[in-house]
């Protein structure tokens, strides 16, 4: 454990940190996962899923927490297979 105050602070932000970006990954796997869940079914008036799902990816490249190719790569897929339909 550290000593100096300053990287017990760090440490805390830290934390905040790791725990704010864990949910948003999880709810961009969340958001995927219905997404081609409904690709998978076949659902087309169903696009708004895909659209919200594109819209967190975008939001968490923007704000840093998944790399902006990450992102980019993220939605070519998912757009790819909601192209199948």
């Amino acid at each position: 454990m550290a000593n100096i105050k300053s990287q017990i602070k760090r440490n805390r932000q830290n934390e905040r940190r790791y725990q704010r970006n864990k949910a948003v990954r999880s709810e961009i796997h969340t958001r995927t996962k219905t997404a081609l869940a409904v690709i998978e079914a076949g659902n087309p008036e169903d696009v708004d899923l895909v659209r919200q799902a594109i819209k967190r990816i975008d939001k968490a490249a923007a704000k840093g927490i998944i790399h902006p190719n990450q992102a980019a790569r993220r939605k070519s897929r998912l757009m790819r297979k909601a192209a199948g339909l």
